[in-house]
C-alpha cells in the first residue's frame, strides 16, 4: 500500500500504464458502434422536430416512434421501446416478463438466481404483491457450476423436461462472483433453447451490458431483452426510464404490461425529453468506452494491492461491472466513502449501510451522481455480507475514476493501514 501522496501518484501511474494498451483498444471500438448510430439516426432522418412531443396519451407521438426505431436499429432487433414510464431496469424487465409468461407457464432461469430485485417479482421473497408464482407461473433455475459458470448440460435436460415458455439470462454479474455472460455463450444458449424448446422464448437481462461489445444479444439469438436508461444507453443523460427490444410481438406484449391491452406501444408521452434520450444515446458508446476503461483500472489497482477482483486485469467483458472483494465490512466502508467523497454530487454525505426497497440484505451505496441512482456516471455499492464484495461500475472519465483512486487508497492507509 503506497503511504505517501508521492508513492500513491507513482503507484497508480504504473496502473495507467499497465492498463493502457487495454484503454487503446476499448477507445478504438467506439467507432463502429458510433458508426451504428448515426446509420440508424440517418435512416430514421432525426431532426429538430423529433425532440419534442404530445402530452396525455401522445397517440401518433411521432418523436416516441422515431426513437422506437432508431433503437431497434441499433439494437440489431425487429423492435423497440423506449419509454421514460420504466422507473428501472427491473420495470422493464417485469413488464417483460409479465407480458410474455401466462398462468401455467415456466420461468427457468439458466445462470443462477436472478439479480436481487428480480426476487419479489418472481415471488422468490413477498407476498401478496401479485408476484409471477401468485398468478401462477411456475419457477425453476439451474444452479451455477462450482467455479461460477452456466451449467450446459443440466440446462439442456431441463430445457428437454421443463419446456419452459421463458429461458431468463442474466447478463450481467449482479450480486455474485461470477462472470458475466458473454455474446458468445448467450449465443450458445439461445442456440440450445431454440433446438431443446422451440417455443420457448429466451429473454436477456440486458443491463451494464449495452455498447461494451459489437453485437447486442437481440443480434445473436435472444427474443427479448430489456434494460435500464440510467445504465449504459442513457449515455449519463436521460433522466430515467427503461427499453425493451427484441421480436415486434414480444416487445408488444411487454408493452401491454407497461400500459394496457389495447393501448400497448402506441401511448406514452416522453415528457419533452426525446432530445435528452437521443443524446443520450448518440454519446452512450464514449461513456461506455471510457467505463470500461475505469473498471480495468479499479481491477488492476486492487489486484495489484492482493485483492480478489472479478473479471481479472486484461479479459474480455461483457458487462461494465468491476467486482473486488474486500474481506471485511471496515474496508468495504471505507472504499465506498472514498468514491463518495469524489463524487460531483453529494460528496459531503457518508454512505451508511440500509434496507433498500426491492434488496434483501441491508446496502452501502455510493454514488453522488447528476441522475439519481444512474449507474452510467461513477459508482459502487455493495450488500453488507461475508466476503464484503463492492461493485463498480460506470464513469463519465477514466480521470474520475483515478481521482476516486486516489481517495480510496488514502482511506484504506487511514483505516487499515494495509
Amino acid at each position: 500500500m503506497p503511504r505517501s501522496v508521492a508513492e500513491r501518484d507513482r503507484f497508480l501511474d504504473r496502473v495507467e500504464t499497465a492498463t493502457a494498451p487495454v484503454a487503446h483498444r476499448h477507445c478504438a471500438a467506439v467507432t463502429d458502434r458510433l458508426r451504428r448510430i448515426l446509420d440508424a439516426f440517418a435512416v430514421e432522418r432525426i431532426g429538430q422536430h423529433h425532440f419534442s412531443g404530445l402530452t396525455g396519451v401522445a397517440h401518433g407521438d411521432m418523436g416516441r416512434e422515431a426513437l422506437d426505431r432508431v433503437f431497434a436499429r441499433v439494437m440489431q432487433a425487429e423492435a423497440a421501446a423506449v419509454r421514460l414510464q420504466f422507473v428501472s431496469g427491473t420495470h422493464a424487465i417485469a413488464a417483460a416478463l409479465f407480458g410474455v409468461l401466462r398462468p401455467g407457464d415456466t420461468l427457468l432461469a439458466a445462470a443462477g438466481r436472478p439479480y436481487e430485485t428480480l426476487e419479489e417479482v418472481i415471488g422468490l421473497r413477498g407476498q401478496g404483491q401479485g408476484s409471477l408464482q401468485e398468478f401462477g407461473v411456475t419457477y425453476r433455475e439451474v444452479p451455477l457450476t462450482r467455479d461460477g459458470h452456466v451449467d450446459e448440460q443440466a440446462l439442456a435436460e431441463a430445457l428437454s423436461n421443463l419446456r419452459p415458455r421463458l429461458l431468463f439470462l442474466q447478463r450481467s454479474c449482479g450480486y455474485n462472483w461470477r462472470p458475466s455472460l458473454s455474446l458468445a455463450q448467450l449465443e450458445r444458449l439461445c442456440a440450445l433453447a431454440h433446438t431443446r424448446s422451440p417455443h420457448t422464448v429466451c429473454f436477456v437481462d440486458n443491463c451494464y451490458g449495452e455498447f461494451v461489445n459489437q453485437l447486442e444479444p437481440t443480434a445473436v439469438g435472444a427474443d427479448l431483452m430489456a434494460g435500464s436508461l440510467v445504465k449504459n444507453p442513457g449515455g449519463t443523460i436521460a433522466p430515467t426510464g427503461g427499453y425493451v427490444a427484441g421480436r415486434r410481438d414480444l416487445v408488444e406484449q411487454a408493452c401491454c404490461r407497461l400500459t394496457a391491452p389495447g393501448l400497448g406501444s402506441a401511448a406514452g408521452s416522453g415528457f419533452d425529453c426525446n432530445r435528452l434520450l437521443l443524446q443520450g444515446l448518440f454519446l452512450a458508446p464514449q461513456m461506455v468506452a471510457e467505463a470500461l476503461i475505469g473498471a480495468e483500472l479499479v481491477a488492476t489497482t486492487f489486484q495489484t494491492l492482493g485483492y480478489e477482483v472479478s473479471p481479472q486485469p486484461g479479459t474480455e467483458r461483457s458487462d461494465v461491472i468491476q467486482a473486488v472483494r474486500l474481506g471485511s465490512a471496515q474496508r468495504l466502508l471505507a472504499v465506498c466513502r472514498a468514491f463518495q467523497r469524489r463524487s460531483p454530487v453529494g460528496a459531503y454525505l457518508e454512505p451508511t449501510p440500509a434496507a433498500m426497497p426491492g434488496y434483501h440484505h441491508q446496502l452501502v451505496m455510493a454514488g453522488g451522481t447528476f441522475v439519481e441512482g444512474s449507474t452510467s456516471e461513477f459508482s459502487a455499492d455493495a450488500p453488507l455480507i461475508p466476503p464484503y464484495v463492492v461493485y463498480v461500475q460506470g464513469g463519465c472519465h477514466r480521470s474520475h475514476v483515478r481521482l476516486a483512486l486516489e481517495e480510496a487508497l488514502a482511506a484504506l492507509l487511514r483505516c487499515c493501514g494495509d
